[in-house]
């Protein structure tokens, strides 16, 4: 137990503020975000007992981090439709972007952009902009390093897009 905690010391001394961000990025409301981060705290103290080095800690905390994120995600599908890029790349944009051009208002559109997309995909752009590698991002979704680039390429391509059409009205 007292490895279990200081490895979780360290994890959170290490990636606590990309956690963070993780959790803002799954969840608009300041309030569903702390409580998801609070989720992603205990899953992880939970999951370092199990911890054995087989990777290494940043895959280890990512990979719970998004699992904890993208279970509440799938739980709640109710809420907002989940889309594929292709679908997303087809639907008109819902977000307001008069007087847009600040940074402030552009990283919101983005992160809703980035919102829409489905578990997988929003989990390979979570960490691609945590300038996780395509090799580490593959540890954590199970995914060939190739194909994480792939992919990652192509969800750029249409959230680029995506971005400028709603930049354009």
């Amino acid at each position: 137990m007292a490895n279990q905690d200081a490895l979780y010391a360290e994890a959170v001394a290490t990636y606590g503020a990309a956690l963070e961000r993780l959790a803002r990025a799954y969840e608009t409301d300041a309030e569903k975000s702390r409580d998801l981060l609070q989720d992603i705290h205990v899953a992880l103290w939970q999951s370092l007992s199990r911890f054995e080095g087989r990777c290494s800690m940043r895959t280890w905390v990512y990979r719970v981090a998004h699992n904890v994120a993208t279970s509440q995600v799938i739980r709640r599908r109710a809420g907002p439709t989940l889309v594929g890029l292709d679908e997303l790349d087809e639907t008109p944009a819902a977000i307001d972007t008069e007087g847009a051009l600040d940074t402030h208002r552009a990283l919101e559109r983005l992160q809703a952009l980035v919102r829409r997309l489905k578990p997988l995909d929003r989990q390979l752009m979570l960490l691609y902009l945590e300038g996780v590698d395509a090799a580490s991002i593959g540890e954590v979704t199970g995914l060939s390093a190739g194909n994480v680039a792939t992919k990652i390429h192509r969800i750029k391509a249409v959230l680029a897009r995506r971005f400028h059409d709603t930049e354009a009205r």
